[in-house]
């Protein structure tokens, strides 16, 4: 080997640069899909107790939705027709195998579970995500004008009365809304009507609901972006931008709420699961057509195919925004490194 023999190349940099960066994305999704992993099977286990629950309650699905003066004879025949002479656990796992397929089962009543819930949890979703986005406009709006001047007048009045909200049940907040914006002003309808397509017969039938919903998960959040607001406004970067001079909001703007945002996203996320569980008891308050009817309905006919797939749909929402939530932390953070 003579000695101007060339040494090998090393990769480009453009070679090590791509290289680099896709280890992030690797481990993003690693990471992902370890949490995906959980959550399933975290909900795996929430199914299997919702079957094994309906089990032990008295009575089940042939008993329930017999009909007046039906012969002992017709009752078990769809007792054996529903599968309901068979183990708990088999008729779980035979439920479970048609999961990934989008095959919720059959209800007691002979219907389709998966057309049952594609009317209902649309209605249902829109009535969480409207009230989702004005519980995040309000408790923004409403944090970042108390952070503004700590310790005043206006951080105390939000401070208070966001802790005061907070403790109040839905549906003690939909009678009160009931009772000041429709019964003694006749501002707003009481209860939801409906079209020939199963949806609300006017946008305005939603604003009680959406109100009720909102409240108490406004009042729990304020605090939160309060928080976050306060602990973000302690880090070296925001003390150096009020030395240097710069107007409170633009600090609040530009260097505290920036920080705050994984923190302000995971609450708001936390907030989903609050949120369809309130809907359920809001919406048999105003006659909204969505799940809270469909699950009143089964637990009273112990159909337990329909409330696992209820249960199925919401956690896998519920997943969904946590997703959203812990990416959204991962690239703040990722930013700010």
């Amino acid at each position: 080997m003579t000695a101007d023999t060339a040494a090998p190349a090393g990769p480009s940099p453009e070679v090590e640069k791509a290289r680099r960066s896709r280890a992030p994305l690797a481990l993003l999704a690693a990471r992902v899909a370890l949490v995906v992993l959980k959550r399933a099977t975290l909900l795996a286990v929430l199914l299997a107790l919702v079957f094994v629950t309906v089990e032990l309650l008295p009575g089940d699905a042939a008993d329930a939705t017999s009909e007046r003066g039906e012969s002992a004879a017709d009752t078990e025949a769809r007792r054996r027709l529903l599968g309901l002479d068979r183990p708990v656990l088999e008729r779980f796992w035979d439920w479970m195998s048609g999961l990934p397929t989008g095959d919720l089962g059959v209800s007691a009543r002979g219907e389709k579970v998966s057309d049952l819930l594609s009317s209902a949890f649309p209605n249902t979703l829109v009535l969480g995500g409207l009230a989702l986005l004005l519980t995040a406009v309000l408790s923004l709006a409403l944090g970042c004008w108390a952070a503004l001047r700590p310790g005043g007048r206006v951080d105390r009045a939000v401070s208070g009365t966001a802790t005061a909200v907070l403790a109040l049940p839905e549906f003690v907040v939909a009678v009160a809304l009931v009772l000041l914006l429709s019964l003694w002003t006749g501002w707003l309808p009481a209860v939801t009507l409906t079209d020939a397509d199963g949806t609300p017969a006017d946008w305005t039938m939603l604003i009680l609901p959406v109100l009720a919903l909102t409240v108490p998960q406004a009042g729990w959040n304020v605090r939160i972006v309060r928080a976050a607001l306060a602990d973000e406004a302690r880090a070296p970067h925001v003390e150096t931008a009020v030395l240097d001079g710069l107007p409170p909001h633009r600090v609040l703007t530009h260097h505290v709420l920036p920080g705050a945002l994984p923190t302000i996203t995971a609450g708001l996320a936390t907030s989903t699961g609050m949120l369809l569980g309130g809907a359920v008891v809001v919406e048999t308050i105003f006659n909204h057509p969505g799940i809270g009817s469909v699950l009143a309905s089964a637990v009273a006919d112990r159909d337990s195919p329909v409330i696992a797939g209820v249960t199925a749909l919401s956690g896998a929402v519920i997943t969904g925004v946590l997703l959203l939530a812990d990416l959204v932390r991962d690239m703040t953070a990722g930013g700010r490194r």
